[in-house]
């Protein structure tokens, strides 16, 4: 008898993680998984300017303010095209059009061509997102929503462990190798869109114009700045958290890139199993314990002093991160009409982009005052933005 109800609830528990979302979505799903497997060349951008093209620190930093630049304008452009042409044009174009942008400038030598190039990336990285926001959105039951966009954030984690393990060693033997791997990795995710994924935009309403309508829903300008917020606070774990916990801490390179692989660690194996049961809960409230928590890690922060300690901080805020994956998206879902998907997504997506940008520019000078200035500041945005979000709760329910 204990065997029968083993084996009848074992296979529920799986569908209830994986199960009963429709084909084109693990299409999505496995295109983002090998698109994120070969993404090398972001991370080792400030060494590859440096050491391979020679450039002086200064000159680098131009070069990604410049890229940041193009950033910004990426997803804006992106939300409209995804409503306009379709959400699989636009996907499987933006993953060409890095794909080229990407050897354009592994084989720049010049600042001028540098220059160029990484403005052409900047602009056209970041395409696929709103399009593939849109689409799980067009695809996916408003129920399941929470899930699906949590698989793809557990498939962009997966892959970039894998891609920066991988990109480190290859690095070693060759930068030109990871543009060619980023570059087909592109190549391969726009195919299998194209192939595998149908065309979701409604075709009874094509709005036109640009951002007007979606300026003028108040709820989704709201949560476009608790987005903001939210962004922030997770920045500095790229920005300001390197240097607070080595130049500050001492840490030593190898001890930090130890302790944040826990952060890896915890989303590959925690994720995929408790991403059905936040799907069930409050989306507002849901994202905004996240929050709560995420601040809560960044506070204590401010105390690490050594390997140990930033361990245990990165675990709390890391729960955090696995309590908002997905939610946001769904919300973002949620609020948007249809046929404007596109450009709503990319207004959340413009958001975080922002935040690469302002992260270092605010917590730079914020670190420099001390650690406690920057990580209370950072945790004081954190449950702000939950404040925000609560507020917004009884807004977003009735959507």
């Amino acid at each position: 008898m204990s065997v029968t109800s083993t084996t009848v609830e074992r296979p529920s528990f799986l569908k209830s993680q994986i199960g009963g979302l429709p084909r084109p979505f693990w299409a999505l799903w496995g295109g983002t998984l090998v698109n994120r497997l070969g993404t090398m060349v972001m991370p080792f951008t400030g060494v590859y300017l440096t050491q391979s093209r020679g450039l002086s620190i200064t000159a680098a930093g131009l070069v990604m303010g410049v890229f940041g630049a193009g950033s910004l304008l990426s997803q804006l452009v992106a939300g409209v095209l995804a409503d306009r042409i379709g959400r699989r044009a636009t996907l499987s174009g933006g993953m060409l059009a890095t794909a080229v942008c990407m050897l354009a400038l592994g084989y720049s030598t010049s600042l001028p061509g540098i220059l160029a190039s990484m403005f052409a990336l900047g602009l056209v990285i970041d395409v696929y997102r709103p399009a593939s926001t849109a689409l799980v959105a067009d695809l996916v039951p408003a129920k399941e929503r929470p899930r699906a966009y949590g698989l793809l954030f557990w498939a962009i984690n997966l892959g970039y462990s894998v891609g920066m393990t991988a990109g480190g060693w290859l690095a070693g033997q060759g930068f030109l190798w990871l543009f060619w791997i980023d570059a087909l990795s592109g190549v391969v995710f726009a195919v299998l869109v194209w192939r595998a994924v149908p065309e979701t935009r409604p075709a009874a309403r094509q709005a036109s114009g640009g951002f007007g309508m979606v300026l003028r829903d108040r709820v989704m300008v709201g949560f476009t700045l608790v987005a903001l917020g939210n962004a922030l606070v997770y920045s500095q774990t790229m920005t300001m958290l390197p240097v607070a916990m080595t130049d500050v801490v001492k840490l030593t390179p190898k001890e930090f890139g130890l302790a944040m692989a826990l952060n890896g660690v915890l989303i590959v194996v925690v994720q995929p199993l408790v991403s059905g049961w936040l799907g069930r809960r409050d989306p507002a409230r849901m994202l905004a314990l996240g929050l709560v928590v995420m601040s809560a890690g960044f506070a204590m922060t401010a105390y690490v002093t050594n390997v140990a300690g930033l361990a245990v901080t990165i675990a709390i805020w890391t729960a955090g991160e696995i309590a908002t994956a997905g939610i946001a998206g769904a919300i973002v879902a949620a609020l948007a009409p249809a046929e404007l998907r596109g450009r709503y997504s990319g207004l959340f997506g413009f958001a975080w982009s922002l935040a690469a940008v302002l992260a270092p520019l605010l917590g730079g000078p914020l670190l420099e005052l001390g650690p406690k200035a920057l990580w209370f500041t950072t945790a004081a945005v954190g449950v702000v933005s939950a404040a925000g979000l609560l507020l917004l709760g009884p807004a977003i329910r009735r959507r």
